[in-house]
């Protein structure tokens, strides 16, 4: 697990480009539950960063590909695979996360 940011860095509805390991990765604070996904696309290799957050997903900004933040499963087209999700603890203050 890697330390990637304190809990009061983020509000809710609000995310993080980080590093996990050497894999781009986006923070996401949902009201109280924290999610960590690979920061990139399935469909097409492009980063998810700006993407709109609806419900439990992210929506990528670029071809509309969704995804769900807890399963990382594609949820519709173009995607048909699924993006990778950290595991997420959350101690000592801060947000940790690792495969």
């Amino acid at each position: 697990m890697e330390r990637l940011i304190g809990v009061d860095e983020l509000q809710p509805g609000e995310r993080r480009s980080v590093f996990v390991d050497d894999t781009p990765a986006l923070v996401i604070r949902l009201g109280d539950a924290w999610h960590v996904i690979e920061d990139i696309c399935t469909h097409d290799g492009q980063p998810l960063t700006t993407g709109e957050l609806s419900g439990c997903s992210i929506v990528c900004p670029r071809h509309n590909a969704r995804f769900d933040l807890q399963t990382g499963k594609a949820l519709c087209m173009p995607a048909t695979q699924a993006i990778r999700v950290f595991r997420v603890e959350i101690r000592d203050g801060a947000v940790w996360a690792g495969f």
